[in-house]
């Protein structure tokens, strides 16, 4: 990856800083060349911390667009803008990565996969947590066909507390919905990806918020999370079109006494399971009639993706971007997957506002 990649920052917020601009100061042929945000003073912030010297700052995203060095952008804004401001750079020759949701409706993730077609850009989104190492092996057991098929799988996003209370988190007209939106997002295209399976036929789904107290115990206190009218949590029942089922759990502030999960999934085969919860896997199956589980190792080596290398899932969803666009290749994260998944948390909302489910054609 010899070639210089010249990148454009639309969002200097928390997601940028936290995630995307450290990830691709350490990506050596990247260099970040404009940074916009409404608040001058954050493009200027970043700017100084991530850009080249003569770094440019924008408080109007299409200025950016317009400078022809500019080959990739990051959309890093709050959900309502990610569809318009991706459809605008495409438009504008750019490469795309939007971080995750795709976008604050099914129908704006739909817009962003034609507008890749009609551009031939490439457009990615931020599910980082296919990058994980525990992903990629448990990518590369499935493909092995030692799973056999897959027909259950339970995907999980759940905190016993744990709700956002800072930017547009609770802005329901920002973000378009709670943990679902936010956090099952991650989980269930991570379970979508291991299938290998984005043919959804029903939906039933149902959001709740019920506690009396859902302040309470939470690590960044109160600050609107009283009075958010976003769910506090959600399940669902989800089955494909080949008859796999998919019981979807998600949650920001839930009475359970069970650990955080995030990124997470069970998914059961015709020949053996395994349980991806944070960071661990385990491998279970028949052996000798007997039951057995088997922790994977995902620390060190027998992985492909960058072998002996320690990096976070954020550096290597960066450095597999950039080589995608170097090489010419698919990006790890289609657009295609990516608007299902937006279809399917949309129909959660739908099936929960209207008892009923929601059926695919």
């Amino acid at each position: 990856m010899d070639r210089i990649v010249k990148v454009g920052i639309i969002g200097c917020g928390g997601i940028a800083n936290g995630k995307h601009m450290p990830s691709l100061q350490v990506i050596p042929n990247v260099q970040m060349v404009a940074f916009c945000d409404l608040i001058e003073e954050r493009a200027q912030k970043a700017a100084a911390k991530y850009g080249t010297p003569d770094a440019k700052v924008y408080t109007d995203y299409k200025e950016l667009l317009k400078d022809p060095e500019i080959e990739v952008v990051h959309v890093l804004t709050p959900n309502r803008e990610h569809a318009q401001i991706s459809i605008d750079a495409l438009h504008a020759d750019k490469h795309v990565m939007c971080e995750k949701p795709m976008a604050k409706t099914a129908a704006d993730a739909r817009r962003m996969v034609e507008a890749a077609k009609e551009t031939g850009k490439k457009l990615t989104i931020g599910y980082q947590h296919r990058q994980k190492v525990p992903s990629i092996y448990a990518k590369q057991y499935i493909e092995s066909g030692a799973l056999g098929e897959i027909y259950y799988a339970n995907c999980l996003a759940t905190r016993r507390r744990g709700t956002p209370n800072w930017g547009v988190f609770l802005d329901e007209e920002a973000q378009g919905g709670g943990p679902i939106i936010d956090i099952a997002t991650h989980s269930l295209d991570v379970t979508l990806y291991l299938m290998n399976n984005y043919e959804p036929a029903v939906v039933l789904g149902k959001t709740h918020k019920k506690l009396e107290h859902p302040e309470a115990g939470n690590p960044w206190g109160d600050n609107g999370v009283s009075t958010t009218p976003l769910e506090e949590a959600a399940c669902a029942m989800i089955v494909m079109k080949n008859g796999a089922t998919i019981m979807l759990e998600t949650s920001w502030a839930l009475n359970t006494d069970e650990p955080v999960q995030e990124g997470s999934c069970v998914l059961c085969g015709s020949k053996a399971g395994l349980s991806m919860k944070n960071n661990k896997l385990i491998i279970n199956k028949i052996e000798l009639d007997r039951e057995s589980n088997t922790e994977i190792n995902t620390k060190a080596g027998g992985v492909a993706f960058y072998d002996g290398v320690k990096e976070t899932p954020a550096i290597t969803e960066a450095r597999n971007w950039i080589k995608a666009i170097v090489d010419d290749t698919d990006p790890v994260v289609l657009p295609e997957q990516a608007c299902v998944v937006s279809e399917i948390l949309e129909a959660i909302y739908t099936s929960s506002k209207t008892g009923k489910p929601v059926y695919f054609e």
